[in-house]
């Protein structure tokens, strides 16, 4: 006979955006599946917004019970809206968590809500478990993943390099555990061919995409350390596609400072594109997404998607500028400035290189149990102390 459900530990996870889902979704099924566990799900920020791919429809299809859904998104896509964002969301995260008592928040990676989940758990004494913690990357990221760092309980890095990291930052040891990226389990199993119909299928704006030729998929965030030169940047990549003149399925850009120019440059973009077969898309469901990436000639942009999954599959991968700098890589990427000729360039030689041999340095597969199953028996101390 299982245990009642007053005396599972709760666990409450805070989903924010389509990548939060993603890196996080096996994890969310594994703590649902282990009989010492209760799930907690909030659901925020542009996670609930119509053009940024409504992922809380998502998330209700694959059966997950949403405990509470917050509106704290300010509307401008500016430094100054993001900071107000922040804010809001710490205030009603912290009446969520005063209404779920949760035993422990777990939050996910470096984005601005992920701080604010953060800073509200540690003010109200609830331990609070991190994953993806010690990854150097560019933008503001790279400052909020390692002050989230500092706040947080129990660390559940994606690679031994970042547990490393963890341990020179002061963090105990004892309380930092290798499982891998949750992402890696949604795709290591799954069935990655696509049929004529994808495309059409899976929604999306524009033009046909014909599976049986070669395509690429772009998807290109703004940088918010860079927000003055965000448009000249995008800027860059559209020209190399247009030079490229090859089917492209382009998705959306997350909600951070300067998405907004972004999103105006590619529906011009769409309006104006003659040469090459162009769709553009809002969101995929995990598994679609796997395997638009598998079946594409290379990804471009800067997501971390084109260093996580695509090696994971052996896509080729052009990362462009510094948003990803400093993250650990494999042979499969290829680094490139924001200029227009070195994106083509790449492109073209990774289109030319074809599959890579698939590198699994952020997980095999099975982190989602791996974390359930140390949520369920770990025992942290409210009060951190410094590991050396």
């Amino acid at each position: 006979m299982g245990r009642l459900n007053l005396n599972k530990r709760k666990i409450c996870v805070v989903v924010a955006s389509r990548a939060n889902y993603g890196r996080i979704r096996s994890m969310m099924r594994a703590i649902n599946s282990n009989p010492e566990l209760e799930l907690q799900l909030i659901v925020g920020a542009s996670a609930l917004l119509y053009r940024f791919g409504s992922v809380v429809d998502l998330i209700e299809e694959d059966g997950f019970k949403i405990a509470s859904k917050i509106y704290t998104v300010v509307e401008g896509e500016t430094p100054t809206t993001m900071g107000k964002s922040v804010g809001l969301s710490i205030i009603e995260l912290t009446t969520q968590f005063e209404n779920l008592k949760p035993d422990i928040v777990l939050t996910v990676a470096d984005r601005y809500e992920t701080m604010a989940t953060a800073i509200a758990a540690s003010y109200m004494n609830i331990p609070l478990a991190h994953t993806q913690g010690g990854e150097l990357t560019g933008s503001i990221d790279e400052s909020v993943r390692h002050s989230i760092t500092k706040l947080a309980h129990i660390h559940f890095p994606a690679t031994e390099i970042s547990k490393e990291r963890l341990i020179k930052m002061g963090e105990n040891p004892k309380y930092i555990f290798n499982h891998g990226c949750p992402a890696m389990d949604e795709i290591a199993d799954l069935d990655l061919k696509i049929h004529k119909d994808f495309f059409s299928q899976t929604g999306g704006s524009g033009d046909e995409i014909d599976t049986s030729k070669q395509y690429i998929a772009v998807l290109q965030h703004p940088v918010t350390t860079e927000y003055e030169i965000n448009t000249d940047a995008i800027e860059e990549t559209i020209e190399a596609i247009k030079k490229l003149k090859m089917q492209t399925v382009w998705l959306w850009p997350n909600i951070d400072a300067g998405s907004d120019e972004i999103s105006k440059r590619l529906r011009i973009l769409k309006s104006q594109s003659k040469d090459f077969p162009l769709r553009l898309y809002r969101n995929f469901k995990i598994p679609d997404y796997a395997r638009l990436l598998y079946n594409s000639a290379c990804l471009v942009g800067n997501s971390s998607s084109g260093i996580r999954e695509s090696a994971f599959l052996g896509v080729p991968s052009v990362n462009i500028g510094n948003r990803q700098i400093g993250r650990e890589r494999g042979s499969n990427v290829i680094d490139v400035d924001n200029k227009s000729s070195d994106i083509f360039n790449a492109i073209q030689i990774q289109i030319n290189t074809g599959k890579f041999e698939r590198d699994f340095r952020f997980g095999k597969g099975d982190a989602g149990i791996k974390i359930a199953e140390t949520l369920s028996k770990i025992k942290p101390e409210i009060q951190k102390k410094m590991g050396y």
